[in-house]
């Protein structure tokens, strides 16, 4: 069995001007399917090649970096894609998951705020990410390079339902060194109904 690179729901130029078309085309084109191709040959002819992307994940840290950066890649970009959403489409969360988003944090705003900030501030390349953890609580918290709460020992735990791309390739044509305005414009393009969705595929 090969990972393949999933196919999206939209065009590149539905972002827009929130994430320019070039930019889209890029991410999913070239530094996407550069990770899923990878990925495929680290694992040929392994006893990977048979078990699920999140297996792959949890033993990321006793693989080849190979194998962690690209499972990673391809594992962070998948939910990448899924929980955008075209700004046409696009609706706040829904008034249950609203009240939970508002348990965990006291308000949409503060962890809006949160979220902002801990991405901002990560440093280099990574990602940040909105996290379930055992107690079903929700955490925010950022990874380095390609890695994700799913691996071992990240510093970073919980089940991932949304995360974010900070690496300068998901922005750079557009804002260049403005993360701070590409942070603000992923918040108009969130799918929250998959979030959600994702959110209650955990806790059940």
């Amino acid at each position: 069995m090969s990972f393949k690179l999933p196919k999206l729901s939209f065009s590149y130029k539905d972002f827009e001007p929130y994430i320019d078309r070039k930019t889209m085309e890029i991410h999913y084109s070239k530094h996407h399917a550069t990770y899923t191709n990878n990925l495929n040959k680290a694992i040929y002819e392994t006893d990977m090649t048979n078990i699920s992307i999140e297996e792959i994940l949890k033993r990321a840290h006793i693989e080849t970096l190979m194998i962690r950066n690209n499972s990673g890649g391809f594992y962070n970009h998948n939910m990448f894609w899924e929980i955008l959403i075209t700004p046409s489409k696009f609706i706040l969360p829904s008034k249950d998951f609203s009240e939970i988003i508002k348990e965990n944090f006291k308000s949409f705003e503060n962890f809006k705020e949160k979220f902002s900030t801990i991405a901002i501030n990560c440093f280099g390349s990574g990602w940040t990410w909105l996290c379930v953890q055992k107690n079903k609580k929700l955490t925010i918290c950022s990874t380095t390079n390609q890695d994700n709460p799913l691996m071992y020992s990240i510093g970073c735990d919980g089940i991932p339902i949304l995360g974010l791309d900070v690496w300068e390739h998901a922005y750079y044509l557009q804002y260049q060194n403005r993360r701070i305005d590409y942070i603000s414009s992923f918040w108009k393009i969130i799918n929250w109904n998959k979030v959600e969705k994702n959110y209650k595929n955990v806790i059940k």
